[in-house]
């Protein structure tokens, strides 16, 4: 509650309020350097808050020792002790914690990641999956209240890591804990998550079900980190009950109520690649229907499930279409003159304002922060 982190040179949290209901699958997803890493180690224990508090379960665990929160961590490194079994490392907590039954618990944890039968081996005579089960395993079975997810499928290949995407939902499911993921990885998160909080600069952008920030994202940083996004700036011209009305170079853009954040003045408006369909001639006019064009495709790139087309629309700079590959070979080729429409239903309206101010000023250049651990070592110098 109120969690705000501030390192020399830079506030990597800010005010950050963040409730994860228990027993979900809770998602925090951002770039490098948006400060998710920085909440879970703060939740973990591993960071102090500057300002604010941490409450887990309703106890207040702010100033608690990492060892003493209900909270277990799998990182991406896993870090696996090498020179004991599998079935050692996963009983080692409840080893050293003095639980009676600690290798039964540990084999049935083990079995709910299907490695039971590879009990007695060693870390390195596993696969990268089956190390990073073996962590989640030794991770689960401590029951903790709390699983803090650290990017722990980075280290895996595209096959595997999809795999292990649909078993670690799974595994959350059948156990009831409450994970926390931090991933930088879009389809990981809506794949996994029941909700997603996409976080920038410190503070939550946008959060809620993984399907309704995909399709109804609130500003321009959500609608193109979480996927590609056409955007368009304009004034609304009309606004209905039903409808506004956006006047973009000269065309008239709608899109419904509903799905707009402002309904006024100068606003942004966007609609998803997917949702664009491409036509070799002027189209003619239907209710409930964007048209814009003609364009010119400025490139064809195959992608194996569909072919994503560029087309260059005078006035409206270059929208990116998905079309998906339901013949050889592709729609249109390139510098073909064409026309996209879509159904006003999929587009929606952003809240950004574009005289929006940065939200806080960066000063982590190499100066000042040089100079920040000069002023520090000179202050630990004169009190020693």
């Amino acid at each position: 509650m109120g969690i705000t982190k501030r390192f020399p040179g830079f506030t990597a949290i800010d005010d950050l309020t963040l409730t994860i209901p228990a027993g979900s699958f809770f998602a925090l997803l951002g770039p490098s350097g948006c400060g998710k890493t920085t909440t879970l180690r703060l939740v973990a224990g591993l960071e102090d808050a500057t300002a604010g508090r941490i409450l887990i379960g309703g106890t207040d665990v702010t100033t608690t020792k990492p060892f003493q929160r209900p909270v277990n961590t799998v990182f991406q490194s896993y870090a696996l002790f090498p020179h004991m079994s599998v079935l050692e490392n996963v009983a080692f907590g409840l080893k050293r914690r003095k639980i009676a039954d600690a290798t039964a618990r540990a084999h049935e944890a083990l079995r709910l990641v299907e490695l039971d039968h590879l009990a007695q081996r060693k870390p390195q005579q596993l696969s990268g999956g089956q190390q990073q089960r073996v962590a989640l395993a030794r991770a689960v079975v401590n029951r903790p209240a709390l699983l803090l997810l650290d990017e722990p499928l980075g280290a895996l290949d595209l096959k595997l890591r999809r795999q292990m995407q649909i078993e670690l939902k799974a595994i959350q499911q059948d156990v009831g804990l409450t994970f926390l993921h931090v991933t930088h990885d879009q389809e990981e998160a809506m794949t996994m998550a029941d909700t997603v909080a996409v976080m920038n600069k410190g503070q939550i952008e946008q959060m809620g079900a993984p399907e309704e920030l995909y399709e109804l994202p609130k500003t321009a940083f959500v609608a193109n980190f979480l996927g590609q996004s056409n955007l368009f700036t304009g004034p609304v011209v009309s606004s209905g009950e039903a409808s506004i009305v956006v006047d973009v170079a000269g065309r008239k853009i709608e899109i419904p109520r509903q799905r707009a954040q402002r309904h006024a003045g100068q606003v942004t408006i966007g609609v998803r690649p997917e949702k664009l369909r491409l036509h070799t001639a002027a189209p003619e006019p239907q209710p409930d229907v964007n048209v814009v064009g003609p364009g010119r495709v400025t490139d064809v790139s195959f992608s194996g499930v569909s072919t994503q087309y560029q087309v260059a629309v005078p006035g409206l700079g270059t929208l990116v279409v998905f079309a998906q590959n339901m013949v050889f070979g592709p729609v249109v080729s390139l510098a073909a003159e064409v026309w996209l429409t879509w159904d006003t239903d999929h587009g929606f309206g952003l809240a950004d304002d574009p005289a929006d101010a940065p939200r806080f000023a960066s000063d982590t250049d190499t100066h000042s922060l040089a100079l920040q651990r000069r002023e520090k070592l000179e202050a630990e110098l004169e009190g020693a």
